[in-house]
């Protein structure tokens, strides 16, 4: 059982559909990719696991028990409306979230100095909130997230504004929370990051849960069965019923070659197939699997 079920979650905002019978289930100890295009329904879904906004059907487990307010305090909550009080002293502002789940002045003094120098960012302590940069102010309230060491955190486009270096140190400390135990639920347009961080994912679109499962799983499910191939040697000929040859470009004697494999044919085969005949010298070769991002444009435009 996940530490998030959602069983047959319905919500509409008067006409308006934002959830029409979504089940998903997310696993411990995971990172699990909540995706779908602008107005799909993620932040709605994401507000209800919150219990900012309650569902008319269906319900939510919470280590499979109806999640109440209560648990609501296990939960770190990074949402993309990203927003502190600009006029208060950083330190104060962190304080302030800290104490707000639940953290005593001692434990929250203690954890917020290890995550500032974490973060080298130990001198900002007094600085206004408006004297930070949105990068800055990001950090900041990354640090607010988690600091409470929450059983499930929910980021909400953890990587918009960063530059490429900071960017990185927020995913290395995505997966050092992963590995310390933490169940984290990352909704995001970054294909590339999914495919880096995500174990499993959901894709909703238009209010309607499309796919769930394993990244992997999934990108293998909607693969075409092509083998990418480098050789050298006599130019390759098509086997029949192993495989056929999509295109073959040829570089002063290296071939590059795109093979299409015959139903229930493994690339194992096709490789032994091509020694076989003893014309070429295999340099190497690799399953072409889609990125997600060509599987999100496709599910999405098919639906």
């Amino acid at each position: 059982m996940g530490i998030i079920e959602c069983k047959n979650v319905c919500k509409s905002f008067g006409e308006k559909v934002a959830l029409d019978d979504v089940s998903v289930s997310i696993p411990k100890g995971q990172i699990f990719g909540l995706l779908g295009p602008n107005g799909a329904g993620k932040t709605t879904l994401i507000r209800i696991i919150n219990r900012i906004t309650i569902p008319n059907g269906g319900q939510v487990l919470f280590d499979g028990h109806p999640i109440t307010q209560d648990d609501v305090e296990r939960i770190g909550y990074l949402p993309e409306e990203r927003g502190l009080y600009r006029k208060m002293e950083v330190g104060d502002q962190a304080m302030y979230l800290a104490r707000l789940k639940g953290m005593s002045v001692r434990d929250a003094q203690a954890e917020l100095k290890k995550w500032f120098i974490r973060f080298g960012i130990q001198d900002w302590w007094k600085k206004k909130v408006e004297e930070l940069s949105k990068g800055m102010a990001q950090k900041v309230q990354f640090i607010t997230t988690v600091v409470h060491k929450p059983s499930l955190m929910i980021l909400d486009e953890p990587f918009s504004g960063f530059d490429p270096v900071n960017a990185e140190i927020i995913r290395q400390e995505i997966l050092r929370l992963k590995e310390e135990g933490a169940t984290i639920i990352l909704s995001t347009h970054n294909m590339e990051s999914v495919e880096e961080l995500c174990d499993n994912i959901a894709l909703i679109n238009r209010s309607r849960l499309v796919i769930t499962g394993g990244v992997d799983e999934i990108r293998h499910k909607y693969g075409n069965n092509n083998l990418e191939l480098i050789y050298s040697g006599a130019q390759l000929t098509p086997v029949e019923g192993v495989f056929t040859v999509v295109s073959d470009d040829d570089n002063a004697g290296r071939h590059t070659a795109v093979l299409s494999l015959a139903d229930g044919v493994s690339s194992n085969e096709a490789l032994s197939a091509i020694l076989s005949e003893g014309r070429v010298m295999v340099r190497s070769f690799r399953e072409l699997i889609p990125r997600m991002n060509d599987i999100f444009i496709k599910l999405v435009t098919e639906e």
